[in-house]
C-alpha cells in the first residue's frame, strides 16, 4: 500500500509517498481502513523529531484517524465493518492502519468521516483541558490563543458548549472573522490582547486562557487573568517555551496547568471511551462541529502539514487516503 512516511526527520518538505507493507495487528490492536486522518501540530513536530513522542524511522504519519474495522480480536466489543474513530498517534496517512483497542471509539451514523477524523485529538483535549482540568463553570470567560488553528477552534465550541464566553486572540482580521463563525463571542489581535481583553471583560479579565502558543505572549496570557483564573497550557507553537515568575501566581491567586491529553489517557484506562461518549453527546446537539478548510489526498500529505508550519490553515486540514 501507498503511504506518507517520515524517513529523515527535515520537517515536512522530507515528507514521501511510499509503497510499504500492510500492517498487521497484533492481539490487542484493531486494523482499519482509513477514511479519513486528521492533520494536527504533532504531525509537523515529528517531521522534525521534535515530539516528546520520537517514532522509530521511518514512520508513517498520522495520529487521529476515522473508518471501519478491517480485523478486530475477539471480545474486543468491534466486529468487521464497524465505523470507528481512532488515536493511533502514527500510521494514519494510509490506506490500513492499526491501533490499540482501548484507543478506538465507536462512531454514530450521523457522523461523516471527515469530521469524525477531526476529534480523537483536539476535541478530546480540550474537553479534559477546559473541564477536567479547567474545571470550566457555566457562566466563565475563556480566552483562546492561537484560535483559528485545530485546538483554537476546539476550544470555541467546547467553550460554549459548556456554557462559557469565549473571546479568541488571533493575527489578523481574516483569522477573527473566522474564529466568529466558528462560535467566538469576540475576538482580538495579539498586538494588544491583554488591553483588549481587560476592556471585554470590565478589567476584570478571563476566567480560563488556553495557551497552545507559549512564546513571547505568555507573560501578558497571565496578566489577562482574573483573580482565581486557570491558564492552560497546551504546546508551544510560538517556538520558545516560556518562564513563570511565580510571584504573579501568589499576587492573583491564579494557576497554570498542563494539559497532556495524551499521557493522561494512557495511563487512565477507559477515561479515553468515557470522555468520547460525552464528546459525542455534544456532537449529537449540533454545539461542535469541526471547521474543516481543506481535505487532501494522499499524495499532498506533506503540503498539508506543510501549511501547518506556515500557519496557513484555518480550523482543519484532513488527509483522505
Amino acid at each position: 500500500m501507498r503511504a506518507a512516511r517520515v524517513t529523515r526527520t527535515d520537517g515536512p518538505e522530507s515528507v514521501q509517498v511510499l509503497d510499504i507493507p500492510e500492517p498487521v495487528a497484533g492481539p490487542d490492536e484493531v486494523l482499519l481502513e482509513v477514511a479519513a486522518a486528521g492533520v494536527n501540530f504533532p504531525d509537523l513536530l515529528m517531521s522534525r523529531n521534535l515530539y516528546q513522542y520520537k517514532p522509530e524511522l521511518p514512520f508513517t504519519l498520522g495520529g487521529e484517524i476515522a473508518g471501519t474495522v478491517r480485523q478486530a480480536p475477539e471480545g474486543s466489543g468491534f466486529s468487521v465493518g464497524d465505523r470507528v474513530a481512532a488515536y493511533p498517534v502514527v500510521g494514519g496517512f494510509a490506506p490500513l492502519a492499526k491501533a490499540p483497542v482501548a484507543r478506538v471509539l465507536p462512531l454514530p451514523d450521523g457522523i461523516g468521516f471527515v469530521e469524525a477524523a477531526c476529534y480523537p485529538l483536539n476535541y478530546l483535549t480540550m474537553l479534559f483541558g477546559l473541564r477536567d482540568r479547567g474545571g470550566l463553570r457555566e457562566g466563565e470567560t475563556v480566552l483562546v490563543q492561537g484560535a483559528a488553528g485545530g485546538i483554537g477552534t476546539a476550544s470555541i465550541q467546547i467553550a460554549r458548549a459548556l456554557g462559557a464566553r469565549v473571546i479568541s486572540v488571533v493575527s489578523s482580521e481574516e483569522k477573527a472573522d473566522f474564529a466568529r463563525k466558528v462560535g467566538s463571542h469576540e475576538a482580538v489581535l495579539v498586538d494588544g490582547f491583554r488591553d483588549a481583553v481587560l476592556g471585554l471583560t470590565g478589567g476584570r479579565g478571563a476566567d480560563i486562557v488556553v495557551d497552545p502558543v507559549g512564546g513571547d505572549r505568555f507573560t501578558d496570557s497571565l496578566r489577562s487573568l482574573a483573580p482565581a483564573g486557570r491558564l492552560l497550557v497546551l504546546g508551544f507553537t510560538g517556538g520558545e517555551i516560556p518562564s513563570v515568575k511565580v510571584n504573579r501566581l501568589l499576587l492573583k491567586n491564579v494557576d497554570v496547568r498542563g494539559v497532556a491529553w495524551g499521557v493522561w489517557s494512557n495511563t487512565h484506562p477507559g477515561v479515553m471511551r468515557e470522555m468520547w461518549d460525552d464528546l459525542m453527546a455534544l456532537a449529537s446537539t449540533g454545539a461542535i462541529d469541526p471547521p474543516v478548510q481543506h481535505t487532501y489526498g494522499l499524495e499532498d500529505a506533506a503540503e498539508a502539514v506543510g501549511l501547518l508550519a506556515r500557519r496557513g490553515v484555518l480550523g482543519k486540514a484532513v488527509v483522505v487516503p
